[in-house]
């Protein structure tokens, strides 16, 4: 495993981190047991990694929180989120420390290391940092979790507006963003911001469906191209191995995943990328990948041709409620 600095937290953490939401949940999301969750962290820790996401919207704090028993407290960085309800700009302000404490119950653990708020669109970046910052602020020195973090809704926030704005306030410590291959906005939105003020950042929508499930990237393709928004060659069809079937040989990726991770892995400005999964082999398969070196300079700039000018493109989300399941 690769380590980095997340930021000015000097944390130590690995350059891979497991996501316990998304649309596997630990394999919670498709129909896998508890006992699976369990076994897919403690092998996500066996092969390095030391950072892990949750959410109180995701159902996954208590079985995560089971399954670090193993190890020192200290040996893991547990990163996890408020309710949506509390990125809705009405709540009242004082109500976030109970979802502070219940977090802390599902996970039962003493302290969180990065608690964030969930979502925050920008319309609601002024109550996040006026109103509950300084409320969750006040926990922190009561040493009931280590960071402060913000993350954004990237299908709803196409311009990063709300971490462009965080990135240069000074009260959020980590920031979570969404970058891809096909949504690269962020190389100027938000990375020269969180290198400037030494921001943390986690990194999602790396694959997502778009890259992961057959047939989806070719149908977007064609979408787009009947738009006129990408290269109508993109979208005919040709290439046995897809769209970016120019990204599979010899001297680059083994496949669109593995280029999907490599790129954003190598990105100036990410610190851990985030994935989820439900699956022992593909837990070690995204590791792999995210261990490599970069992509050829020739593909990567082709990329940047192709898909440099697109916003939005692969933001699909799992719809979450907020209600935690019985486990």
């Amino acid at each position: 495993m690769d380590y980095t600095t997340l930021g000015r937290t000097g944390m130590r953490v690995s350059v891979a981190g497991l996501g316990c939401g998304g649309f596997s949940r630990l394999g919670l999301g498709t129909s896998g047991s508890e006992e699976g969750a369990v076994t897919i962290v403690h092998q996500a820790i066996e092969l390095g990694v030391n950072l892990f996401d949750t959410a109180a919207a995701y159902g996954t704090e208590a079985v995560l929180g089971k399954a670090i028993k193993s190890v020192p407290r200290d040996s893991v960085v547990i990163c996890t989120k408020a309710p949506f309800s509390w990125s809705s700009g009405r709540a009242d302000p004082d109500g976030i420390v109970a979802s502070l404490d219940g977090s802390l119950g599902q996970l039962d653990t003493d302290y969180i290391d990065v608690y964030q708020l969930h979502g925050v669109p920008p319309s609601n970046y002024g109550h996040a940092l006026e109103q509950l910052a300084p409320v969750l602020l006040r926990e922190r020195d009561k040493g009931k979790f280590r960071f402060l973090g913000i993350t954004e809704t990237a299908p709803h926030d196409l311009q990063h507006e709300a971490l462009h704005r965080a990135a240069k306030d000074q009260v959020w410590d980590v920031v979570m963003v969404g970058f891809s291959m096909v949504h690269q906005n962020a190389r100027e939105r938000v990375f020269p911001l969180t290198r400037e003020n030494k921001i943390g950042t986690l990194l999602m929508f790396a694959v997502r469906n778009i890259f992961s499930q057959p047939g989806k990237l070719a149908e977007t393709m064609r979408a787009l191209a009947a738009e006129g928004q990408v290269l109508a060659s993109l979208a005919d069809g040709e290439d046995p191995l897809g769209p970016l079937g120019f990204l599979v040989h010899e001297d680059g990726a083994s496949s669109v995943v593995d280029a999907a991770y490599r790129y954003v892995r190598h990105e100036p400005g990410v610190d851990v990328v985030l994935f989820g999964t439900g699956s022992p082999s593909h837990l070690k398969t995204n590791i792999e990948s995210l261990l490599k070196p970069p992509l050829p300079e020739a593909d990567h700039r082709k990329l940047g041709e192709l898909f440099g000018h697109l916003v939005g493109v692969g933001l699909d989300a799992p719809h979450l409620s907020s209600p935690r399941p019985r486990l």
